[in-house]
This record gives C-alpha cells, structure tokens and sequence, in this order.
C-alpha cells in the first residue's frame, strides 16, 4: 500500500522529525496539533476553548488538504494537562462533530509540547 504525506501551509510545520499526516490507502493519520497559529507563529493562551478552537482549525486545516473533513474522523485522542478543563474542552471539540462523532479517549498528562494545555490527534476515513 502507498504512503503519502500530507501538509497544510496552514497548519503548523511539525516541531520534530514527523509529519502533519500520513495517508494510507483512504486512511488518514493526523499528528497531534496543538493550539499554535500558524499565521502568527503564536501559541494561542488565554482560555482552554480559544487554545481548543486552534488545536481543531489546524486539525481542520489537515483534513482539508487531504480532501476531508470532520464527518470522516473516526477516532480522535486528546491529551490535556489539566482533567479540570475537560468539560469545556469537550464543549469545543463537540461543536466540530454534530453528528456521528467518532471515538475517542481524553488522557491528562504531565506536559505537552510547548508546555501547551491541549492537544488532539485523529484518523479520518475517506469512504
């Protein structure tokens, strides 16, 4: 099976020896994004639903290069620093996924890259 790899301009370049995504067959396998805007070249702070917000355009950003959108996510990962902001993080990330959201696991860490609050990655289908 063929390999491509996928990159948005739009989406942060990675901060390490990995890609945005990998598309395999009609699988694609997006990299943890994190709340950085690749426009400014900021983090954005403040709130964990403005951080939330970045981390999804930029996942959104992937998925559209790859000719997808959210309704092909499958399984999605969050890994967030603090359990306490869970609600309001999945008031965020519910608001991408209207209907049939995918699966997904929500694990709190020590620290993420960046010492960032949030970040998500996923898998898309393209059916």
């Amino acid at each position: 099976m063929a390999t491509n790899l996928i990159e948005s301009k739009h989406a942060p370049a990675p901060i390490g020896p990995y890609s945005q995504a990998v598309l395999a067959g009609n699988t694609l396998y997006v990299s943890g994004q994190i709340p950085l805007d690749q426009a400014t070249g900021q983090l954005v702070q403040g709130d964990i639903q403005s951080e939330t917000h970045q981390v999804m355009k930029n996942l959104q950003y992937i998925l559209q290069e790859a000719g997808m959108d959210f309704s092909h996510v499958v399984k999605c990962s969050i890994f967030v620093k603090d359990l306490g902001n869970f609600a309001a993080i999945n008031e965020t990330y519910g608001s991408y996924f209207t209907s049939n959201p995918p699966a997904r696991e929500t694990v709190e860490v020590s620290r993420l890259p960046k010492d960032v609050n949030v970040e998500i990655s996923c898998i898309a289908v393209k059916f």
